[in-house]
């Protein structure tokens, strides 16, 4: 039996029937459509915030990053954050405090390794569709816990308890390709392995099959990975 629920009608009917802007624009079916305001940064402008963002952190100079009362009542009917980032749960890897950003401005997605299944990239899509989010970042870590893990599997048959082996299920291709690339051995060839676990979620997100391919390929949207550095705190984005 359906159940008549007044808040998932107007749900739905503010999503299929608002403005199209964006979801129009990629090409999307019209599922979604967002109201209010969008960031009016470009991917390059935002790409270029977080690096300043990021130097001033290493810098020991952060931004004052906007999250007083004004700036909770600016945002509360509604968000306009300039990017997307996918990063790990690390506690040591907090998005905004490395970027120096506040409230609003960052559409984060996080889990141990970075990884993105089918619900993250959902998520990714609907900032990008529905928010107007510019770009999207897959960050990768120093010492990824997550990473380790899958190099221990591809090289001691590790078996872990619980969910854990399928939590690092997505990571162990990185683990392989690192391994056979070369030599390495020891934290070399796990900074390796997590460079080549952000390649391959990069990927992902750029699929032809992906909500955002049209925006990639018309170049309203990017999607670029970078690596955090616990030591020095410095974001390498090496892949843009």
């Amino acid at each position: 039996m359906t159940h008549d629920n007044p808040a998932r009608r107007a749900f739905f009917r503010r999503a299929c029937c608002g403005s199209l802007g964006l979801a129009a624009s990629i090409g999307a079916a019209p599922l979604f459509a967002a109201e209010g305001r969008k960031t009016a940064m470009t991917a390059d402008q935002a790409l270029a915030a977080l690096k300043e963002g990021n130097a001033k952190f290493v810098a020991d100079a952060p931004l004052r990053a906007a999250q007083d009362r004004q700036r909770r009542l600016e945002i509360a009917r509604g968000q306009l954050p300039f990017a997307v980032l996918v990063s790990c749960s690390d506690s040591r890897v907090p998005p905004e405090t490395l970027f120096g950003r506040g409230l609003g401005e960052l559409f984060v997605v996080r889990n141990a390794g970075n990884t993105v299944d089918t619900t993250a990239l959902g998520s990714i899509e609907y900032a990008v569709a529905v928010l107007g989010v510019p770009l999207v970042v897959v960050l990768g870590h120093e010492r990824c816990g997550a990473v380790d893990a899958a190099l221990s599997v591809v090289e001691k048959n590790t078996v872990f308890p619980g969910s854990l082996n399928q939590m690092i299920e997505p990571i162990l291709p990185a683990a392989l390709l690192a391994r056979s690339a070369g030599s390495a051995q020891g934290e070399e060839l796990l900074d390796a392995a997590v460079r080549e676990n952000v390649r391959r979620v990069v990927a992902r997100v750029r699929t032809p099959e992906a909500l955002i391919a049209g925006a990639i390929k018309a170049g309203k949207v990017k999607v670029v990975g970078a690596r955090y550095d616990l030591d020095d705190g410095s974001v390498d984005f090496f892949l843009t």
